[in-house]
């Protein structure tokens, strides 16, 4: 080919490459909402293919099958993937990362861990009526596992790679306070400008806010003794763990959303010996990050107030799953939720939810970055029940959030 022929055609790949990049640029509401729609039976057969596994928290051989088919599968949408072991807990946290041309980049993220033991799956197969599809974790959290592939199936399809990084964590132990993976998560979260993650809502909502999860620890230590020859010999430690609970009842803060739930309580060897030791642990839920030092201060404080001298008594807090505080940046995210849902004839709900969540980790305190926004998945409910559901009519609409979120935020200029 003579070299003078070689810059038309150069010129003519260069203008059709444009014209790609402008269509996947230009598509409307209406027109990715369509998509989504076709998307939705490759959706559904994705969860029946994830509820059919047992993944269980700690259940290592289902773990293993699901994480294969996900690593598999991220691949498959040119991912470059690695896993490693959560160790303490079972199985693996799942990394795919993928690469885009823009600047703005997104953390993807959602457990494939279930509560259900071994076997639910083949007792309880999945199953469809016409508005549902039902299932051991079938919302909690494969529908959001589900969700997360086939947004990005369809950002594949329109050839959009105007981000800057896509990445996805999936991870095998939220169930049981992700021991194994709260610290990839803070990690990869940090990297980022958004994180979605994909718990599933129980209606049209994404969520702002959640809880934080502490254990509250209290022990009494007294004295053994005969109870019937020489109770007054004994400091009963029953008797007096049954008075400091009586005074540590009003701990919470309903004003700030704080609850501190007495749960479990445990005393006593023999009916006919004094108790020498009592225990109780109590659930504390807040939003507030200054909450556990105010609970902790006013309850050591309370506990002071002794019923019976010569016993000693000890209270701690044991931090869990931190919140998720309301904050500027994730409200900022339901505001562009709410505008793009509406540009289809949808609404959508900002919320702030009492559950802990892995979005928790996610977030850092006194930071727009990264902004994180929690109920990305499948609407369901029934959570950890025979009855666990997701709502077939919300597939489409929900796969449209992330595709139109990911496409307009990527668009937005640096202030």
């Amino acid at each position: 080919m003579p070299i003078r022929a070689i810059a038309p055609i150069a010129a003519a790949v260069a203008l059709c490459l444009s014209s790609l990049s402008a269509m996947a640029a230009e598509i409307k509401p209406a027109e990715l909402l369509e998509q989504a729609n076709a998307e939705k039976s490759a959706y559904i057969e994705t969860v029946k293919q994830l509820v059919a596994v047992d993944t269980g928290t700690g259940q290592a051989e289902g773990l293993a099958t699901v994480s294969q088919m996900l690593v598999e599968r991220l691949q498959a949408l040119g991912a470059e993937v690695s896993t490693t072991p959560a160790t303490p807990s079972a199985g693996d946290n799942i990394v795919g990362t993928l690469k885009g041309t823009g600047s703005k980049d997104f953390l993807l993220m959602v457990h494939y861990d279930t509560v259900f033991a071994e076997g639910t799956a083949a007792e309880r197969p999945f199953r469809m009526d016409e508005q549902r599809a039902y299932g051991p974790g079938v919302a909690d959290a494969k529908g959001g596992v589900a969700m997360i592939l086939h947004a990005l199936e369809l950002l594949k399809a329109q050839q959009f790679d105007d981000y800057g990084t896509i990445t996805v964590l999936f991870n095998p132990d939220e169930e049981m306070g992700s021991a194994g993976s709260k610290k990839i998560i803070a990690e990869l979260a940090r990297k980022h400008d958004y994180v979605f993650s994909y718990e599933p809502p129980d209606r049209d909502a994404v969520t702002t806010a959640t809880n934080g999860i502490n254990a509250v620890m209290l022990e009494v230590k007294g004295k053994s003794s005969h109870a019937g020859s020489a109770p007054e010999e004994g400091r009963n430690a029953v008797l007096e763990l049954a008075h400091q609970l009586v005074q540590l009842k009003d701990l919470g803060d309903p004003d700030k959303g704080t609850t501190v739930s007495w749960t479990m309580i445990a005393g006593g060897e023999k009916r006919n010996i004094i108790p020498n030791k009592a225990t109780a642990e109590a659930d504390m839920r807040y939003s507030d990050i200054s909450e556990t030092e105010r609970v902790l201060a006013a309850a050591q404080k309370i506990i002071e107030n002794k019923l019976i001298d010569e016993t000693r008594v000890e209270l701690r807090v044991d931090k869990g799953r931190p919140p998720l505080a309301k904050n500027p940046a994730s409200e900022r995210l339901a505001d562009t939720a709410q505008r793009l849902y509406g540009e289809i004839d949808q609404r959508i709900e900002p919320i702030a939810m009492r559950f802990g969540t892995d979005a928790g980790y996610a977030y850092v305190p006194d930071s727009d970055k990264p902004a994180v926004l929690e109920t990305m998945g499948v609407v369901g409910a029934g959570l950890h029940s025979e009855d666990e559901y997701i709502e077939l009519s919300s597939i489409a609409p929900r796969l449209y959030l992330t595709t139109v979120m990911i496409r307009a935020l990527s668009a937005e200029q640096a202030p």
